[in-house]
């Protein structure tokens, strides 16, 4: 009998610890190396604690409006950061846990420290004790994710001038709060603040918040901060950021100085590629620092393998999964390619994001003019029952196939709702498949129905164009 085929896996975010089961799921012997915690920046630092911690906001929102439902609170709800914090962290700490559980069973060997490719073959490691050991492997899996980039002109100090992670810690709620970025993660961080109490500024160099999602929803987002109280800065940027007794003194790119009490900076990520050693291994990298890789998941070094952020194919948790479990299954001779033409992501703000697919503007640009589906959530029975209208599901599809390009929504759950969309585009469906599957009632769900039956103008609550 051979010997199993040995994989060591670099890093155990959301795409090594993956790839470490599920290799050893296919009879691999596998060493999964990891210098932080297990799950990575996703589970620790970013996707994880964030929704944990916007989850009491959104709680929090829905009991302010309690008397409207017939409520009587007998005082107001007021948050408690360090409870807040707290749950955070055994949330974390649980699914943490579960991970090195799972390692266990699958009898996947969980090396602690810094890994750093000899060569093709051998990882070196060094240990928290100071020592050394090579791992030396069949196929190695390089899944080293992103970081901050370094911005002197912000000097983090976690405390007055912050990244995401000690934000996360809710050191204060600040009185004045600027946010450096008007990405996911800082319209995220901007709802969560305003509803803590502070009057939050956000800065965003593009044109619009949200830049890569549909026009449409970002400006709905948009509005929806507004109401929070959030003043939004677009096509500017912040030039420097310095403390002063007064607090932090931000000039900006058109000469406006901000006062504020404390600075986020949400600005962009950068490759971890440096000091892993993929210089010895010879694996290149592409035109934007980040690993190149071919649809296998494979560098130009046969038997190294590249996932996750660290490929800038997507910087998604669940992109790098997939990528993951791809990358294992062609090692162990199951050859199959990445298909990124379906992928579905949230963003947590308030109200969420789903989307999967094309926005319009990317569907126009190829020249094309889709057919367009909308429905509010303000049309929705379920959606009055519950006391919370606010939302929109809009549906993008091909003039001349009817097949689903695109589907964006913004509302209660949206994150959840949009894999309906993302089935359908999955096989391939055209509109009217979905138009036509019944749906319960009364769910959220029937939004989606009532957009897709609005691409022919034949949405029953909605008054759409008479024929």
């Amino acid at each position: 009998m051979s010997r199993p085929k040995h994989i060591a896996i670099l890093g155990a975010g959301p795409g090594g610890y993956v790839a470490a089961i599920r290799a050893a799921q296919l009879g691999a012997r596998v060493t999964v190396i990891e210098n932080r915690a297990l799950g990575g920046v996703c589970l620790n630092w970013g996707c994880i604690p964030s929704k944990a911690l916007l989850s009491v906001v959104e709680l929090g929102e829905k009991l302010k409006k309690a008397h409207e439902l017939g409520l009587q609170l007998s005082e107001p709800p007021a948050y408690d950061p360090a409870q807040m914090v707290a749950r955070k962290n055994r949330v974390v700490g649980g699914l943490v846990k579960g991970i090195a559980t799972l390692l266990k069973h699958w009898g996947v060997s969980h090396v602690q420290g810094t890994g750093r490719l000899v060569n093709d073959r051998t990882v070196r490691v060094s240990l928290a004790d100071g020592a050394e050991t090579l791992v030396q492997a069949d196929d190695i899996v390089i899944a080293t994710g992103s970081s901050r980039p370094d911005l002197p002109m912000f000097p983090v100090d976690g405390y007055d001038i912050m990244t995401s992670q000690e934000a996360l810690e809710i050191p204060r709620i600040p009185g004045r709060l600027l946010i450096v970025g008007g990405g996911v993660e800082g319209c995220e961080f901007a709802s969560l603040y305003a509803g803590l109490g502070s009057h939050v500024t956000v800065v965003e160099m593009l044109s619009r918040l949200l830049p890569l999602e549909d026009e449409e929803i970002s400006a709905f987002i948009e509005r929806e901060l507004k109401k929070r109280q959030v003043r939004i800065l677009t096509g500017n940027s912040v030039k420097s950021a310095e403390k002063t007794d007064a607090g932090i003194s931000s000039e900006l790119a058109d000469g406006e100085r901000l006062s504020c009490d404390a600075v986020l900076v949400s600005a962009g990520r950068r490759y971890n590629t440096t000091g892993i050693g993929l210089e010895d291994a010879g694996v290149k990298l592409g035109d934007q620092g980040e690993i190149a890789i071919d649809d296998h998941l494979e560098t130009n070094v046969p038997g190294v393998y590249a996932i996750g952020d660290v490929t800038g194919k997507a910087m998604l948790a669940h992109v790098a999964s997939a990528q993951g479990k791809i990358a294992v299954d062609n090692i162990m001779g199951n050859v199959k390619p990445m298909n990124y033409d379906v992928v579905p992501a949230g963003i947590f703000t308030l109200p969420e994001i789903g989307r999967v697919g094309l926005t319009e503007g990317q569907i126009r640009e190829r020249g094309i003019a889709p057919k367009i589906g909308r429905f509010r959530y303000n049309a929705l029975g379920k959606a009055h029952a519950v006391g919370d209208t606010v939302g929109l599901v809009k549906i993008l599809a091909d003039p001349q196939t009817d097949r689903v390009l695109g589907t964006h929504l913004v509302g209660a759950h949206a994150a959840d709702l949009v894999h309906e969309a993302a089935l359908a585009m999955q096989l391939n469906a055209k509109a009217r498949d979905v138009a036509d599957m019944i749906h319960a009632h009364p769910t959220r769900a029937e939004a989606l129905m009532e957009a897709f039956e609005d691409v022919e103008g034949m949405a029953i609550h909605h008054a759409g164009k008479r024929p």
